[in-house]
């Protein structure tokens, strides 16, 4: 920004005072720089205009260096009109015409060596700065400058001005004059940050202003959206206001369809391929028109074939006047729906946004017609506003399209996420769950394997005490020998549950009387279940059932059902085990139930009573829950089945518990 010579009334109240610097300049620099120093800090603390601020200053310096001419620079942007100048000049030269021929700025920079600066050596930097500011500063200057003392200012790291000491005659600068310039630059650096400061906020404040400007258009075309119109039904109510308040006898709103979509923007006198559709239309009621059929809403037409169109992309996008098209040799080429024989007069506006054609605002008239800036300048604001509304609606859809799809996408990543979360749920709580069982199983096994072998140290240890009778040396054998076994039968179970769990060959299968095997392993238990009060019922058919099967597997498993009823059964009550025989879809079975009575067992504790070990929650029989999983593994390995039911028994705090063992009677290849 340039500014010419000024030189206002006196800024400084006390210039008088300032004699003193100047007779002392050449003795004492130290006391007047602190002095003018502060001056200059009280100019900038106490003066709310900038440009005032940066006067009072040039004449303080100009006045203390007793110059012709003082010339503030500050430089706040990349270019000279973004500069802002301030010059100060002697009362003598203010009534001094300003004749160009009298120096030329070419020469200044010509002559070197009338510049000095305070900064030495110069680098190229400053003095590609001073040269700028002389250049853009002293254009104005009454009379040829022929002696410059200039300094750069920098705030921040940066340059920011320059002040220059112009003499109009030819002068040598002292090293104090030097030394005091160079005191005083940090205090012009902070007034030029002032400066920078002010010129950004008023850039902010006419940024601001215009997009409040920008915003009031958006908002009056957001109400217009916001109606319950259609975009057409919108631009049918702008063509028709618009046509009637120009006073227009037709008026048609058009809008063009591009075939090939990288057109963008149009190069000089190219013509695209697009349909231009009418969408809003509105007519006088006159005799003349009525007769060529003015009903022309949502007709086509190819702008290659209309010349009258065309005119649009070949005078890049102005607005096409024609006071008589008639008279143009173009005439035939005119889309019909124009009807240019009944209205010669037309004004084609096109509608653009960003270099793009997106249709025409056409008024036509029955007799030629001036148009005038006034309604020109109308007529393009009413484009801008009807190609905002165009594009916001088309960005809305599409706006809207993208968010449907995100929105379902997100409803469908959410449901999945939703599935995931339930999903980590689950394995987390079979995780913890695993977890419990390691713990009781760790629980489990080191009970079952540090009480036997606790039992087998002592009765080593007592087995070698001096003097031991015979009696009680055959005590402790048979403690360790039953203790091994328990350690033996419970190393074998693991193996065999290992074993059944992994791919194993066929069971081998041999025909066994099951009424004889069943007699054989109850009578076995019989002295067990005398120990606890219990007695056995055993009910089976009369004639003896015969059962393929493995017969080791068999007996394991009714002796792991019978050990299983004696633990868990109340005292003084009857364990009772039935077998039967049962055809069930042609399959022959056989049905073993083995009941007692005690404790129930709960819906949750049946759901996993045949895992490995797990146990009844509450139940303090020792165990290492290894017994129906063994079962189960064995059942399956005979291909049966095996099912435990809990009844309450009437009037009684007891249960009896079932457990219900199916065995195919003979196998496929050996049916008798």
């Amino acid at each position: 920004m340039k500014k010419p010579l000024s030189s206002p009334p006196q800024y400084v109240d006390d210039i008088d005072q300032l004699e003193p610097y100047q007779v002392k300049l050449m003795l004492h620099q130290e006391e007047p720089a602190r002095q003018l120093v502060q001056k200059i800090n009280q100019i900038i603390a106490n003066s709310s205009a900038t440009a005032l601020m940066l006067q009072e200053i040039a004449q303080l310096l100009g006045v203390v260096f007793q110059v012709d001419c003082c010339c503030l620079v500050s430089v706040t942007g990349e270019t000279s009109d973004e500069a802002i100048t301030t010059n100060w000049c002697a009362d003598e030269y203010l009534g001094l015409p300003h004749p160009e021929e009298m120096f030329s700025m070419e020469q200044l920079l010509m002559q070197l060596p009338v510049l000095q600066c305070v900064a030495q050596p110069l680098t190229i930097e400053d003095i590609s700065l001073i040269h700028n500011s002389l250049v853009i500063g002293c254009q104005y200057l009454p009379l040829p400058i022929k002696a410059v003392l200039a300094t750069p200012t920098r705030f921040g790291g940066n340059n920011n001005g320059v002040i220059n000491l112009i003499k109009f005659q030819p002068y040598d600068w002292s090293e104090s004059e030097k030394q005091l310039l160079k005191e005083v630059e940090s205090a012009c650096a902070i007034a030029f940050s002032r400066v920078a400061q002010a010129q950004l906020i008023a850039h902010q404040e006419q940024y601001l202003q215009k997009s409040n400007q920008h915003q009031n258009l958006i908002k009056q075309l957001t109400l217009l959206n916001r109606s319950n119109l259609e975009l057409n039904q919108m631009l049918q109510l702008v063509i028709t206001s618009t046509a009637e308040s120009l006073q227009a006898d037709r008026g048609l709103l058009i809008l063009l369809k591009y075939t090939d979509p990288r057109f963008r923007t149009q190069t000089k006198k190219q013509i695209p391929n697009a349909k231009a559709t009418v969408i809003g239309q509105w007519a006088k009621e006159i005799q003349s028109f009525c007769n060529s059929k003015p009903d022309t809403l949502d007709q086509s037409f190819w702008i290659s074939d209309c010349g009258l169109c065309q005119r649009a992309f070949v005078d890049s996008g102005k607005a096409v006047i024609f006071d008589d098209y008639t008279n143009q040799n173009d005439i035939s080429t005119a889309a019909p729906l124009f009807a240019v024989e009944e209205l010669p007069a037309v004004l084609l506006m096109p509608l653009e946004n960003q270099g793009k054609i997106l249709g025409f605002l056409v008024l036509q008239q029955s007799v030629p017609r001036s148009w005038q800036p006034a309604e020109l300048n109308l007529m393009g604001m009413v484009c801008a506003q009807m190609s905002n509304a165009i594009i916001q609606s088309q960005t809305l859809r599409q706006v809207q399209t993208l968010v449907d799809e995100r929105t379902a996408k997100l409803q469908s990543s959410l449901e999945l996420q939703a599935k995931l979360h339930e999903r980590t749920r689950q394995y987390v709580q079979q995780l913890r769950t695993l977890n419990e069982l390691k713990d009781e199983f760790l629980s489990n096994m080191s009970d079952r394997l540090r009480y036997p072998l606790t039992n087998m140290l002592l009765s080593i240890r007592n087995l070698r005490l001096p003097g031991i009778a015979a009696d009680r040396q055959v005590r402790y054998l048979d403690i360790l020998e039953q203790e091994c076994t328990k350690e033996i039968n419970l190393i074998n179970d693991l193996l065999t549950l290992q074993k059944l769990d992994s791919p194993h060959e066929a069971p081998q299968l041999e025909i066994i009387d099951l009424n004889t095997r069943i007699h054989d392993i109850t009578g076995f238990f019989e002295k067990k279940l005398a120990e606890k009060g219990l007695r056995i019922s055993v009910d089976l058919p009369q004639e003896s059932l015969k059962l393929q099967t493995e017969l080791e597997s068999f007996d394991r498993i009714l002796q792991e059902l019978l050990t299983n009823a004696c633990k868990y059964s109340d005292s003084d009550t009857i364990i009772h085990l039935q077998a039967s025989h049962r055809v069930d879809q042609q399959i022959d079975q056989v049905i073993i139930k083995v009941t007692n009575t005690g404790r129930a067992i709960s819906e949750e504790e049946a759901t996993y009573i045949f895992d490995k070990f797990r146990r009844g929650r509450g139940r303090w029989t020792p165990g290492t829950g290894l017994g129906l999983a063994l079962v189960k593994s064995l059942v399956e390995h005979l291909n049966g089945a095996i099912a435990v039911e809990s009844l309450q028994i009437s009037d009684s705090e007891q249960s009896e518990i079932c457990f219900t063992l199916t065995l195919p009677q003979f196998s496929d290849e050996s049916k008798p």
